[in-house]
């Protein structure tokens, strides 16, 4: 009879990630029963993965990620959360005052916003086709589009060419939708050309305003963007879950439900 030769950490992590999905909620001492392991360990491989947003966790143990499902092309997904997003929107819009000048992100919440400043006297910086095309006609506003790498699935421009663009600008608001806003774990997006080019937008703007609907609260992403700390105000639906927006009021995020 040999001895089961004993798993080194990283093995150790990649099972106790499978066990925490496949039980979606554990403690401390199950994964010490399970694993073979010392309390400190257990809390010590539970920190870890944590950081990594591979579990949450929790008082006494963890609990396992919600993970954002896959996200269809822009034009897909323009009747999800509609009305959710029309009064997000509209909120976001109350935000801006007449002779700022704004960056607006890609994605259909975003271009909520910027069908309710119709009108208004404002510049408006944007690397999103469809927010140039919302805004194309509207009298008394500056439309600034970006160039870069055309992403198709988003209608947006993205890569070096709109990093460098970005460099040349300032706004006093940017207005950014994100895949992922998870309050330990901050902003995540799917695409890492993409989040390289938010992390770009993110530094332009003197304050920053995430629009999200409740599918994208409390959720993970494989690409990290930005530590919630970078978030100055949060649009979200009136059903956003009362645990998350009191956990981001705490961590000092405006939060505004609509």
């Amino acid at each position: 009879m040999t001895e089961e030769t004993p798993l080194s950490t990283i093995e150790r992590q990649q099972r106790l990630v499978r066990f925490v999905e496949q039980h979606q909620r554990v403690n401390v001492p199950q994964i010490m029963e399970a694993f073979a392991v010392s309390p400190a360990t257990a809390r010590r491989d539970l920190d870890a993965l944590a950081e990594q947003g591979k579990v949450q966790r929790v008082h006494g143990g963890a609990i396992a990620a919600r993970k954002a499902p896959p996200e269809p092309p822009v034009l897909q997904r323009s009747a999800e959360q509609g009305d959710e997003k029309k009064r997000i929107g509209e909120a976001a819009a109350k935000l801006v005052n007449d002779g700022d000048t704004i960056f607006l992100g890609s994605g259909t919440t975003v271009l909520e916003v910027a069908r309710h400043l119709h009108g208004r006297r404002l510049t408006v910086i944007t690397n999103s086709l469809l927010v140039v095309n919302a805004l194309a006609d509207s009298p008394g506003l500056t439309l600034i589009g970006l160039g870069g790498l055309f992403r198709h699935s988003e209608l947006s421009f993205v890569g070096h060419i709109a990093e460098q663009a970005l460099a040349e600008v300032r706004a006093d608001k940017v207005i950014l939708g994100i895949r992922a806003v998870d309050v330990e774990h901050g902003l995540a997006n799917d695409d890492l050309q993409e989040t390289m080019t938010d992390r770009a937008i993110l530094k332009i703007g003197r304050e920053v305003i995430i629009v999200a609907d409740s599918t994208k609260l409390g959720r993970a992403a494989a690409a990290f963007v930005a530590p919630i700390s970078a978030v100055h105000t949060l649009v979200t639906a009136a059903n956003a879950p009362a645990e998350f927006v009191e956990a981001a009021r705490e961590k000092g995020l405006h939060v505004i439900t609509a």
